[in-house]
């Protein structure tokens, strides 16, 4: 089979690999869609370490091809997506309900201390328990799934209550996927920061209800004149100065979220005596649970939530290192490989 393969820093090589044989209790699965994630450009640059040689590629959807001797539930032919985030179901973390905390998590081609070949493939191996379902459902927005999950499990984190009112900075493919699950999840105003044209209009055409570009005007004043108040804060960029300005933004009782991935050795300024005085929450995020997956398998199914609208450019695999120049240079949104169309 074919498979795109990072074989060191910023050099990616579309190489000729063994087609997997699944075990007793996986399944051997055809990748007919890939999303292209941040983490996998960070795994390119060098920025989160990895073993090489490594395939990347978690957000992915495809068809199963081959079933282990020991699975019985799902069939060759079944369309399903993939959750790569596989956690030991036996670690206190597992135990109690925390299981994107797994204290020996492995991810297929996804972050995690165990990092196992990913979906920039023809064919992945996959255990028979981490795969959904999808029905009719395209490939394409499929391939949402895990990182629609991973909203999911930030809107947990914050305990949001109908009518409330959420900003969200950044309006990249996560944040407009944020946009529409707090819609769906009941917030009842959303505005979203964005200083780019395009993005910042397609916040508005998925579901934000005030746009703001921060390059014009200031975010603060501006939401004192829009909003009676701020309960949820949303930074979705990874930048200390987007994550100070979240903290600024919430009312007394209010939440902070910290979606985006700041570098690991970033500091940012708090002011104790406010979260104190007014109560304020600052809560983080990381990866999915197999519940928010399969939350979001259904809500992409019913189309609650629709992800077309991000996706700007596909490729075939050997398209994947242009994906990567146009991230570089901040182009289009979403990317997706479509590994089974490979030359």
């Amino acid at each position: 089979m074919k498979a795109a393969v990072l074989t060191d820093h910023c050099t990616l090589s579309v190489e000729e690999r063994e087609r997997p044989t699944p075990s007793d209790d996986e399944v051997l699965v055809q990748v007919k869609a890939c999303g292209v994630c941040m983490t996998d450009y960070h795994m390119y640059h060098g920025t989160f370490p990895v073993s090489y040689p490594l395939i990347p590629g978690h957000e992915s959807a495809g068809e199963i091809v081959a079933v282990g001797d020991a699975v019985s539930d799902v069939t060759v032919g079944d369309r399903v997506a993939i959750n790569p985030s596989i956690p030991c179901n036996q670690c206190g973390q597992c135990i109690n309900g925390k299981e994107n905390l797994c204290e020996n998590f492995t991810s297929i081609g996804g972050a995690a201390d165990r990092i196992i070949d990913g979906a920039f493939a023809e064919y992945v191996s996959v255990p028979a328990g981490y795969i959904e379902p999808i029905g009719e459902l395209a490939f394409e927005k499929a391939a949402f799934a895990e990182p629609l999950a991973c909203c999911l499990h930030a809107i947990d984190q914050v305990g949001l209550n109908s009518g409330d009112t959420v900003v969200i900075i950044g309006a990249g493919p996560i944040g407009l996927l944020l946009v529409q699950s707090f819609r769906t999840n009941g917030a009842g105003t959303i505005i979203v920061s964005e200083p780019v044209d395009e993005r910042r209009y397609l916040a508005r055409d998925v579901g934000a209800d005030f746009v703001v570009d921060p390059g014009e005007t200031d975010l603060t004043e501006t939401i004192d004149v829009l909003v009676e108040r701020v309960d949820i804060a949303v930074e979705a960029v990874g930048l200390p100065e987007t994550i100070e300005t979240a903290q600024s933004l919430p009312s007394a009782g209010g939440t902070t979220l910290i979606f985006g991935v700041p570098p690991q050795d970033t500091t940012v300024e708090i002011n104790p005596f406010d979260i104190y005085y007014d109560e304020l929450e600052l809560v983080g995020t990381f990866s999915l649970t197999p519940n928010s997956f399969v939350r979001a398998v259904t809500l992409l199914q019913r189309e609650r939530i629709d992800p077309a609208a991000l996706i700007t450019d596909e490729y075939a695999l050997e398209g994947l290192q242009d994906a990567f120049d146009q991230m570089e240079d901040k182009a289009g949104l979403k990317k997706v490989i479509y590994p089974s169309d490979s030359d």
